[in-house]
């Protein structure tokens, strides 16, 4: 290219020959200043040249980018930045430098002696031994050791050697327990011979075999390494005995080793019942080696973590003072239920006698404390110097988040890719490569993985897979990480930003900070700025970033100049609601690999020049549900992995058939504008093997209800749209259609699906067939007004159990929403209802606008039951029987219903009827009067909502008085909620009688315009709340005497004229809020003086008392940063200056004082 090709190979070999030889600098450098030295350097200038490669990588992207452009445009290229002579000129000095610096680099390699080869593993690893500490006490441990124990005596009829493996993260106690079972009596007993062997790296077969004699014969072994000699030895020794052989701290995961070597050896040896115990922690070794499923060793319970800590901590003279138990309980939190971590914390802190020392290891990191860093991290990174240089490399970027901080799985392997810590390997390209570095690095406990829950649009939640550190992992990655660094370590000097390639920030004030301290361009590979302005990413100017993670609300981020688009691979503009159109200067990236756009409300186009950005794998739209048609010609996008979204248009590189050669895209496509869809679709989704969601949208939103009129080609194309067989969520949203398609009466069709989701299909009288379904666990039907039935056809005898017929045999959360016609749950092949039915697994039925829905299911196991009417009409009762449901937690009712409480002499045995019953809502006046009418009461509530711990009572218009005898029949009522009852005006009980409900620790009450007054509340009372009561004229008369109040917050009380005296007798209220509430002109003489728990005052639109509360703030007062400003600008603090108002002029004399220090955020 241009005469720099040979510049350019000279440069990767230089690379080639440096990383050959990077394992052993690694472990030289630990102990040689001087490779350490030249290891930070190489890292310096390696980025340099990596982003001289990188400029080569883009030029040839960029020229074929331009194929097909017209001679006029090639030409006009020739005199912009874009142009390729200045490429050249500007490309062939940076290599130059970059050469001469990587020559002087590898010159001084050669003075260090470094060898080439694989990665030499450094320290010594430790030597166990069986012997059990009989004075030292063990917490936590024994439901471990006994579910153990069993195991190994109930294989006694084992004719095999079975295997069973303990694993679990370093420091977890797996040694520990493996010497409780070896030294418990009934194993000791059980077994003839006994055997402990510390196994560590060396897997080699004769050292191991030739140990097992010397312990099984307790005298040396001088056999030669010869295998088969040692073979007949081991069997003459070992013969037909029951033994246990613990092989401890095992690393090995060469399959080879052990299927080939070892397993033959020591397997076909032995009596019945013998039994191979291995300690390792890595998930690969137990699947290697194990026979019996391995034994999963946890972090020890919060009571368990305490004992152990404190019995370390108080043994040596320090007393055990409350206010040692409060800070130590901080530092056992941060242990996170490692024992290790517990005993080294705990043996630290019995030497520390002042609370101030206490106090000072509770605010620092473990790994930062010296007994941290030599007795746990030390453990730990033998661990970390087993990986390959690839999973270290992935393993250090993770502590570029901060602690706790859940990492959605998807997001950090595309940042690994970005910056370019996975090589491709022979056919495994780089998605498949990443998949494997993240399922190891979490079979080895350096993730630990969950499913990360977000809120969707419209309410909803979206699950993804998602993953986090535990704390020592997290230090861990720290201490052997010095690129990564929060916005916040930089600010406080806890990193250094010469070092520092990888940032995280949280919030603007941080990006601003961090700008002063940078000054000027950086070396930055990521930046994960979650809120940020225009010009705040300007004046970073960071050329060289990989990633970046932004969002702003002002329009003009997707113009800046900020980036380099040569090196960017990854970029999340997510959350900036005030994008309306991406620029087609987005069209340059062509490195871009992940697009990521989630909740861009206002965004409505994207680029037209998108085909061409070739290398883009990922394109995320979730939530952008004002795009109104994609780019064209996104067929051309060969590596296109995720499409979240597809609006179809009827134009020519804009409709379905884009979809058709995309044969890679996978996990969710939700499908828009399916009514513009000709004839069937052309989109192949059955070829898309990979897809686990799949939603299908007639219109553009899921709340759109289809327009009245003929029926079109929709059942050709819903027909056509057929997916594989291992859909995990399909949703079905605006179809007019009569019938549903051949393929959903077909169950084999839905042998994994786990969600259904059908809306706004008014024609549509079936359901697919999934009420068979052995995995769905999520049902949501509504606006599906031509619904008479729920299943149709049932085979009553095939769902038939108990005499009452079972369908939806996996079903955990059902949702039946404004089905007006739906009167029959089920219906077999003959026409006939059953009128008793049973849901097995049914935990959470929700059901709204039903109204000819007159029963509801058994369910054994259900939890959570809402039934509520929003329109006026109802046709019939339905019928509750609280007898059907004897695991319910929460029941809401909003309509008028038949609720049925079993006589007594029908309750099960040991359990009355809603002993669990702990929420009660009731909603509307039929929901009211179906739970609270005089006849239920005559039957005595009192026993059935006895045990009511939570109860909200909302949209109640024909309450006017307190319901003081209703709220009497739940004593045990520890929240109460009124929300919405525009007619309670409170009054009909005795000002002086206090509420009838003992255990009382939150109130809320809302929006209730005509309340009067409040009775009195009883002492229990931790909270209150009370939001636009605009009637209210005085608060509780014993409010003084709440001693136990904690919160206290008032909104919209507009009637409000002053705080009642004796407020002096808050002492426990550290919350205080008071917002537009301008009748309220003072404290109570001294109030806020004498109020010493204080921690937090807020008070807005009250200006008088805004005016009177500046002079006091307590120590350690916490404030929240606008009411400050407020307070500010309300007693003439701060001027306009220049362009500058004063709310702007506040903000920066806020940050100011952040900045020197006198404020801390």
């Amino acid at each position: 290219m241009w005469g720099l090709d040979a510049g350019r190979d000279k440069l990767e070999r230089r690379l080639l020959s440096v990383h050959c030889v990077l394992a052993d600098a690694e472990v030289k450098g630990e102990t040689n200043p001087a490779v350490r030295r030249w290891m930070k350097e190489l890292k310096a200038v390696a980025y340099q040249a990596d982003d001289v490669l990188d400029c080569f990588r883009y030029e040839g992207l960029r020229r074929q980018a331009q194929t097909g452009e017209s001679m006029a445009r090639k030409v006009q290229s020739y005199f912009t930045t874009q142009s390729p002579l200045l490429f050249r000129f500007t490309i062939c000095r940076t290599l130059n430098r970059v050469l001469k610096k990587m020559d002087e680099l590898v010159m001084e390699m050669n003075t260090f002696g470094l060898v080439e080869g694989t990665e030499v593993l450094q320290g010594l690893y430790r030597q166990t031994h069986s012997a059990l500490d009989e004075s030292a006490e063990i917490y936590g441990r024994d439901r471990d050791k006994e579910l153990v124990v069993k195991l190994l005596l109930d294989q006694q009829d084992q004719h095999n050697v079975q295997v069973l493996p303990i694993i679990g993260m370093g420091g977890l106690g797996k040694t520990t327990l493996a010497k409780m079972v070896f030294n418990d009596s009934r194993v000791q007993k059980h077994f003839e011979l006994k055997m402990w062997y510390c196994v560590s790296e060396n897997f080699e077969a004769t050292a191991i075999v030739k140990s097992i004699i010397e312990l099984a014969t307790n005298k040396r072994c001088d056999l030669p390494d010869t295998i088969e000699l040692l073979r007949g030895r081991l069997q003459e020794v070992l013969g037909r005995k029951r033994y246990l052989l613990i092989l401890d701290d095992v690393w090995n995961e060469e399959q080879q080793k052990w299927e080939d070597d070892l397993k033959p050896l020591l397997c076909s040896i032995g009596g019945s019942g013998s039994i191979i115990v291995v300690t390792s922690r890595s998930q690969q070794v137990a699947s290697i080696m194990g026979t019996l499923p391995p034994h999963e060793l946890a972090c020890l319970s919060e009571d368990g973590s305490w004992e152990l800590f404190s019995k370390k901590a108080f043994s040596k003279g320090v007393q055990e003072r409350a206010e040692f138990v409060t800070i130590g309980r901080r530092i056992v939190n941060k242990c996170k239920g490692l024992p290790l971590a517990l005993k080294t914390m705990g043996g630290l802190m019995s030497s520390k006698q002042q609370a101030l020392e206490w106090q000072a290891i509770a605010e620092s990191n473990l790994g930062d404390t010296v007994r941290g860093k030599d007795e746990i991290l030390s453990i730990l990174k033998l661990s970390y110097q087993h990986l390959s240089p690839e999973m270290k490399r992935c393993f250090a970027f993770c502590a570029v988040f901060p602690k706790d901080y859940e990492m959605e799985k998807d997001m950090l392997i595309q940042l690994w890719i970005a910056n370019g810590f996975i090589c491709e390997e022979g056919t495994m390209d780089l998605e498949q490569k990443a998949e494997f570095i993240f399922n190891d690095l979490v079979w080895r406990s350096f993730l630990q993985v969950f499913k990360l829950v977000k809120q969707a649009f419209y309410g909803s939640k979206r699950e993804s897979n998602g993953c986090k550190m535990h704390d020592l992992m997290h230090d861990l990655a720290k201490a052997v990480a010095n690129e990564c660094a929060t916005a916040e370590e930089l600010i406080q000097q806890k990193a250094s930003i010469k070092d520092v390639r990888h940032v995280q920030m949280s919030n603007t004030d941080e990006l601003k900070q961090v700008n002063r301290l940078f000054k000027g361009t950086i070396s930055l590979g990521t930046l994960l700025a979650l809120s940020t302005s225009d010009k705040d990413l300007t004046d970073l100017k960071p050329m060289t970033l990989r990633a970046l993670c932004c969002y702003s609300d002002h329009p003009s981020i997707v113009r800046s100049q900020f980036v380099n688009t040569a090196h960017l691979r990854y970029l999340d503009l997510s959350g900036s609601h005030s994008i309306v159109r991406l620029p087609n200067s987005v069209c340059m990236m062509y490195n871009l690999q992940s697009l990521r756009l989630n909740n861009c409300y206002q965004l409505r186009y994207l680029p037209e020049g998108m085909a061409t950005m070739r290398k883009l794998s990922h394109i995320y739209l979730l939530g952008c549900h004002n795009l109104e048609r994609m780019p064209p010609n996104l067929s051309q996008l060969h590596n296109l992995r995720t499409l979240t979204t597809f609006v179809v248009d009827t134009e020519d590189g804009f409709g379905i058939e884009e979809l058709k050669d995309l044969r890679h895209l996978g996990n969710r496509l939700e499908l828009y504008n399916l009514e513009k869809v000709k004839t069937g679709s052309k989109a192949n989704i059955h070829g898309k093997q990979n897809l686990s969601e799949l939603l299908l949208y007639w219109n553009h939103k899921e709340s759109v209800i289809p327009r009245n009129g003929q029926v079109g080609n929709e059942e050709e194309v819903l027909e056509s749209l057929v997916p594989h067989s291992e859909l995990k969520i399909l949703e079905v949203h605006g179809y007019v259609g009569l019938t549903i398609s051949q393929w959903m009466r077909d169950p084999h069709m839905f042998q994994c699906l786990r969600e259904l989701r059908i809306s706004n299909c008014p024609r549509c009288k079936d359901l697919p067939l999934v009420w068979l379904s052995s995995s769905l666990e999520h049902l949501s039907l509504s606006c599906m007004v031509s619904l008479t039935t729920l299943c149709k056809q049932v085979d009553v005898e095939a769902a038939r159990y108990n005499s009452t017929p079972q369908i939806f045999p996996r079903l955990k959360r059902m949702t039946l929403d404004n089905l007006p016609n739906l009167e029959n749950w089920t219906e077999d092949i003959a026409g006939e209802t059953s009128s008793f039915l049973m849901f097995p697994q049914l935990e959470e039925l929700r059901i709204y606008d039903c109204f000819k829905l007159a029963s509801l299911p058994e369910s054994p196991v259900l939890t959570n039951l809402t039934c509520i009417s929003y329109s006026v009409r109802a046709f019939v009762s339905m019928s509750m029987p609280l007898g059907s449901w004897p695991s319910l937690v929460s029941l809401n009712v909003g309509l008028l219903a038949n609720i049925v409480i079993p006589p007594e002499d029908q309750q099960s045995q040991g359990q009355r009827s809603l002993d669990t019953l702990r929420s009660l809502e009731t909603k509307g006046d039929n929901g009211f009067v179906s739970i609270f009418s005089l006849s239920k009461l005559r039957l005595g509530p009192c026993d059935c909502f006895a045990f009511v711990e939570e109860l909200v009572i909302s949209s109640c218009y024909n309450i006017v008085h307190w319901p003081v005898e209703e709220l009497r029949c739940m004593p045990r009522i520890r929240s109460l909620r009124i929300w919405h009852c525009t007619n309670l005006e409170g009054k009909g009980s005795s000002s002086e009688e206090i509420l009838p409900l003992p255990h009382l620790e939150r109130l809320w009450i809302a929006s209730c315009g005509r309340l009067l007054e409040i009775p009195k509340l009883p002492a229990s009372l931790e909270e209150m709340k009370i939001s636009y009561g605009i009637s209210l004229v005085a608060l509780p008369s014993n409010l003084g005497n709440l001693a136990k109040l904690r919160k206290l917050g008032m909104w919209g009380c507009n009637d409000l004229r002053e705080l009642p005296d004796g407020m002096d007798g808050l002492t426990s209220l550290e919350r205080l809020s008071i917002s537009g509430c301008p009748g309220i002109e003072k404290f109570p003489q001294g109030l806020l003086q004498q109020l010493s728990a204080l921690k937090y005052l807020y008070i807005h639109d009250c200006p008088d008392l805004q005016r009177r509360c500046t002079n006091f703030f307590p120590k350690d007062y916490e404030i929240e940063k606008d009411m400050l400003i407020q307070l500010w600008m309300a007693n003439g603090y701060i001027h306009e200056e220049g362009t500058m108002d004063l709310a702007q002029k506040g903000e920066f004399v806020f940050n100011e004082l952040t900045w020197r220090s006198f404020f801390k955020m």
